[in-house]
Formats: structure tokens, sequence, C-alpha cells
């Protein structure tokens, strides 16, 4: 009987060894599952249409910033714009990929905004391998020098630019806003305010010191001093334009974690910055911004407050 009972029991350990391990096997399966959809929104941003002509709007395309074929910008502009505010966007992409032309960056945005008599502006940048981020943000900057010297040809205001990015383009212009010698050295203005959507790349020690995505490395390295020089963190050090940083509640690697330690220290150097935490994705923050939410009403609130015609 007794023998009976310890083989039972026996028997009853390896039932339960088995059941926590298929447990932990489908966790696995299901964080790997949720780790996939996230490399996905965030590193393949090329797939979608490169067709959106908006009506009512005039559309110039490609027009050059820099001497490279990737250096070059889109313009929209409303019917009968006169010292128009302008909206300039920047894509993500890791770094590596995107584009200027992705519906998801502009359809949305800017049938939202040029309604309101916005002109909307979406730019290119040289990419990975060829540019590493720093460098990009050199970019940024120049095309927002060039933006603002052809605002008055468009119907636009030079002075009225409000500077907007997603994912990897959060990280751009959160850098150019907290670093602003990279925008003078490029002959840019200082412009109204920023919005950052989605950036999980405030702080890059922090970032690259503990368990992050893979193409984190391609972009930034293991070179320590690299990542302080291209950390919108580490560079601010004084009181900045205005700042809203959107960020993702749902994303596995908590970018709204960095977002608020990021706002907080602008904040404690007199810039007006807030966080915006939203229930969305990561490729959802980008699309569906301009369409009719308490999302986008959010950030024209924000946009308002800078003086824009919202």
């Amino acid at each position: 009987m007794k023998k009976l009972c310890a083989f039972l029991g026996l028997l009853a350990v390896i039932f339960s060894s088995q059941n926590v391990n298929a447990q932990t096997l489908r966790e696995r399966i299901a964080e790997r599952l949720a780790y996939r959809q996230q490399v996905d929104e965030i590193e393949q941003e090329d797939g979608d249409n490169k067709t959106f002509n908006p009506e009512n709007a005039t559309v110039q395309r490609n027009i050059s910033y820099g001497a490279d074929g990737a250096q070059s910008l889109d313009v929209y502009i409303p019917k009968n714009a006169h010292n128009a505010p302008v909206v300039l966007m920047v894509h993500g992409g890791a770094w590596r990929v995107g584009d200027k032309a992705m519906n998801r960056v502009v359809e949305n945005k800017a049938n939202r905004w040029l309604a309101k008599g916005i002109i909307f502006v979406s730019i290119n940048y040289r990419m990975l391998p060829k540019a590493d981020p720093l460098t990009q943000a050199n970019d940024v900057a120049l095309a927002l020098a060039k933006a603002q010297s052809l605002a008055p040809t468009w119907g636009g205001d030079a002075k009225r630019f409000v500077l907007m990015g997603h994912s990897a383009g959060a990280h751009l212009v959160a850098l150019i806003t907290a670093n602003a010698n990279i925008a003078k050295q490029q002959g840019a203005q200082p412009w109204l305010g920023t919005v950052m959507l989605d950036s999980a790349a405030y702080d890059l020690e922090k970032t690259m010191s503990s368990k992050h995505l893979p193409f984190y490395d391609k972009a930034f390295g293991n070179d320590s001093a690299f990542w302080k020089s291209a950390s919108p963190s580490y560079q601010l050090s004084q009181k900045t334009i205005p700042m809203l940083a959107v960020c993702s509640t749902t994303r596995k690697d908590k970018p709204c974690m960095q977002a608020n330690a990021f706002i907080e220290k602008a904040t404690k150097f007199g810039t007006q910055a807030n966080v915006f935490p939203v229930a969305m994705s990561h490729k959802e923050i980008n699309e569906n911004l301009g369409l009719p939410s308490d999302y986008t009403d959010k950030v024209e609130s924000f946009m308002r407050s800078l003086g824009l015609p919202l």
C-alpha cells in the first residue's frame, strides 16, 4: 500500500511538473508572439500605399533640402493659405526604414489639419546603415531650416512651426529639442513646440543597459559615449520649447516610463511639458492621430496652447 501511495505521489509530481512546463511554454510562446508583433510595428514601416492626394490642397513632392536623395520633403498646402502655421512630421521605422509619403504617417493628420488651414510637411532623412541617429537628427534640423525658409512661398509662417515625430522620428525630434545646438548649427529658427509620438529612446543608457529590442543595437551600437550624445534625456540641460510626449500603455517595453522621466526632467528646468499615455498600439498612435477621438483632442489642445487655430 505504501509503495502504491508513493507511486501515485510520484505521478502527481510528474503531471504537475508537466502542467507547469506546459504553462511556461504557452507563456513563452505568447510573449514571443507579442514581441514579434512589437518588432513588426516598430521596425517594418515600409509597406503601405504612397499615393495620398488630399482634396482642396496643393501638394509639392520631393523638395530637396540636402545633396543626398534621401534628404527631401513633401508639403501639403491648404487653399488660400496665408501666414499659416506648419506641422513638420518625421516618420519612424527603427532608424532604418520608412517613408515620408506613407499613408499612416500623413493621411489622417493632413486631412484633419489642412481643413483647419494648417500646412503639413512630411520629411525623409538618411537611414541606417548610411547615417546613424545623430546624423539623422542633423538631417531633421536641416529639413526644418529648409521648410522654414520656404514657408512664405507656401503661404506659411516660418515662426509658427510645430515639430512632430513618431517612433524613431519621435526620438529625433526630442533630441533636437533637448539639444538646441543641433538645430542652430543647421540654420533652423526656434519653433513653437514638439510632439513626440511613442518613443522609448529618451534615455539610451538605460535602454541599452537593460533588455531591449535588437534593432537598438543596429542603431546605437555599444559605445556608451554615443548613447549619451544621441540621448535626449542626457542632452537636456536647460529650459526648452514646450513638449508633449504621447506613449503607449500596451507596449511590452513600457515607453511611458522613459517618457515620464524625460518630461519630469524638462519640467524641472521650467519647460511646459506633459506626458499623455494612451491605450493604443505603437502603430495606432501614428495612424489614428487626426481621427475624431480624445487622443486627437489632447494633441490638438497642446497645439492650441502654442497658438495654432484648432
